[in-house]
Order: structure tokens, then C-alpha cells, then sequence
């Protein structure tokens, strides 16, 4: 009985360690990672459409999650707005047959839209509130204490500009962004293909930089913006989604295409691992402006669904053009 517990307080040790290095609670973060794999695949093998009414509820959640972080400094987006335009822009994309115009159109009316609805400030109930109290009380002190706003002097007061501001940013950051992903699905009719590598190469360059950061990582890589980023996880980065990346490139494309474009790959990797690390560190940034730790609470072991589909949308736009002028 005394090994069997002596071995279950190393198992729980090892954990402890691990999440101290990782920051996150890895058990939670690997259940959480299959039931998310699990959701995309099901609805990849089922019917595309489900993938897509898949990325426009994550863009909804995600939404909201930018709506309680930016309101507990006082910046306040309409984030009912947000949710119709968000919705009409990646639907409409996807289905039109006129999908870059349609995405054109959809993104300038969305800013249209959102700007005259950001200068109205309308609230529905307290369920704001709450989420903003409960934001701000899993926010330790030195976070606040870092912020570019007062946490501790109540809400602060902005002018309508500010908010305006701030909306038209997420207009920019989440459904301009989304669309790479939408438009990415309706050419070259390998639209699997093309939700894996858009969804899971940056998934697997963000377990890459965990690991090789983890294990290896001894140079920093921005320690003011995120200190757990080094050197050494960003290589692992790439590697990870280099290694994806021929992986998907082998199961889909035959060899005449392998023959011209074996480089593919090799620039997918990197350009994923790169732009996945930076938009990790934007997103690192606006936490560490907010002075919150975590952009949400909906993922278990992941923080909220911000902090997992960051480095997805910032890639999108570039996995897409490399996609489209190679022809793949």
C-alpha cells in the first residue's frame, strides 16, 4: 500500500512540474485537446458546411470572450452587432459564388456597422457585469499592476472614439481574419485538406514551442511580452508544423505534384511556426495591456477560445495565399 502511494505522489510531482513549466494544466489541456479533435473531425468527414458553422460558433464564443476582456478597462464593443456581421461575412463567404468580393463587401459594411453601433453603448442585463467581476477576481494583482488602465480605481471612462477604436480592431482581428480560413475551403477542390492544415498546423506548432520551449527553451525570445516564448520553442515550432504539413501534403496530393512543389511544405512549416509565435505575442500583449492572465475560461487547461485560435487566425491568411498561388 505504502509503494502504490509513494507512487502516485511522484505521478502527481511530475505533473505538478510539468504544468509549472509548460503554465498550464496539461492533463486538462490534452482531454480538452481531443474532444476539440475530435468535434473538427467528425464535422470535416460529415460535411464541410458543419466546419464551417464550426468556425463561425468558435468566432461567436470568441466574441463574446473580447467583449468581457475589453470591458474590464471601461472599452465596450457591440458585441450583438459583431455576432450578426461576423455570422453574414464567413456564411455569406463560404456560400456566395463571389467569394473574395462577398467578403469584401461583408467586412467594409461590418466596420460600417459596428462603428456607428460602438458609439451607442446598449447593455442586456448583468450578465456582463458578472463576467467581468469574475474576470477580475481570477486576475492576480501584479497582472493588474502591469496594465496600461487602472483596474483599481473603478471602471474607467473613455471617449466614444476609443470604443469605436476598439471595435473596428476586432471587425479586423476576427472575422477579416476567419474569412482566410472560409475562402480557403472553395478552391482547388481539396477543401479537408486545406480546414486540417488551416486548423491543426498551427496546433501543432503551438505543441511544438511548448515542448522544445519547455525542455530546451533557454533563450528568450521576448521576456517582457511573454517570458515562457524562447528561441528554442519558436524552432520547435516550425519543426512541428513542417513535419504536419508534409504529413497532410503526403496523404493529399499525388506524386507530379510532389515532384514541383516539394518545397511547400518547408515554407508551410515555417511560415506557421513564425506567424503563429507572432500572433501568440500580440495576443500576449493586448493580456498584458488588459492586465488580464487569460482571454477566457472556456477551454479547460487552454484559457478561453482566444487564447487557442490566435495563432489559427493570424495564419489563415497566409496558409491561404500560399494555397491558392501554388495551386494545391
Amino acid at each position: 500500500m505504502g509503494r502504490n502511494e509513494s507512487l502516485h505522489d511522484e505521478a502527481e510531482e511530475t505533473i505538478d512540474n510539468i504544468n509549472k513549466r509548460t503554465g498550464r494544466n496539461m492533463p486538462q489541456a490534452i482531454g480538452t485537446a481531443i474532444v476539440l479533435i475530435v468535434a473538427i473531425l467528425a464535422c470535416l468527414l460529415i460535411r464541410i458546411d458543419l466546419f464551417v458553422l464550426l468556425v463561425v460558433v468558435f468566432m461567436l464564443l470568441a466574441l463574446w470572450e473580447l467583449r468581457v476582456d475589453f470591458a474590464t478597462v471601461g472599452l465596450h464593443i457591440p458585441v450583438v452587432m459583431l455576432w450578426i456581421c461576423s455570422a453574414v461575412t464567413l456564411i455569406g463567404t463560404y456560400y456566395s459564388p463571389y467569394h473574395l468580393a462577398t467578403m469584401s463587401l461583408c467586412v467594409m459594411a461590418s466596420l460600417i456597422l459596428v462603428s456607428l453601433a460602438a458609439t451607442a453603448r446598449l447593455s442586456f442585463g448583468n450578465r456582463l457585469s458578472l463576467a467581468v467581476a469574475g474576470k477580475l477576481s481570477a486576475t492576480d494583482a501584479g497582472a493588474r499592476l502591469g496594465s496600461s488602465f487602472n483596474h483599481e480605481g473603478g471602471e474607467r471612462h473613455h471617449s466614444r472614439l476609443s470604443h469605436v477604436a476598439v471595435s473596428v480592431l476586432t471587425v479586423l482581428y476576427i472575422p477579416l481574419l476567419a474569412s482566410a480560413i472560409i475562402i480557403g475551403l472553395t478552391f482547388h477542390g481539396h477543401p479537408v485538406a486545406h480546414a486540417i492544415m488551416f486548423v491543426f498546423l498551427p496546433a501543432l506548432s503551438d505543441t511544438g514551442g511548448l515542448f522544445a520551449g519547455a525542455w530546451l527553451g533557454k533563450h528568450k525570445l521576448s521576456p517582457r511580452i511573454s517570458p515562457k516564448k524562447s528561441v528554442e520553442g519558436l524552432v520547435g515550432s516550425c519543426l512541428f508544423a513542417m513535419a504536419g504539413a508534409f504529413a497532410v501534403f503526403a496523404c493529399t496530393y499525388d506524386a507530379s505534384a510532389w515532384a514541383t512543389r516539394w518545397w511547400v511544405p518547408v515554407v508551410m512549416g515555417v511560415l506557421v511556426g513564425v506567424v503563429g509565435t507572432f500572433g501568440d505575442l500580440c495576443a500576449s500583449m493586448i493580456k498584458r495591456d488588459l492586465g488580464i492572465k487569460d482571454m477566457g475560461h472556456l477551454l479547460k487547461g487552454h484559457g478561453g477560445v482566444m487564447d487557442r485560435v490566435d495563432s489559427i487566425l493570424m495564419t489563415a491568411p497566409f496558409v491561404c495565399a500560399l494555397l491558392w498561388a501554388t495551386g494545391l
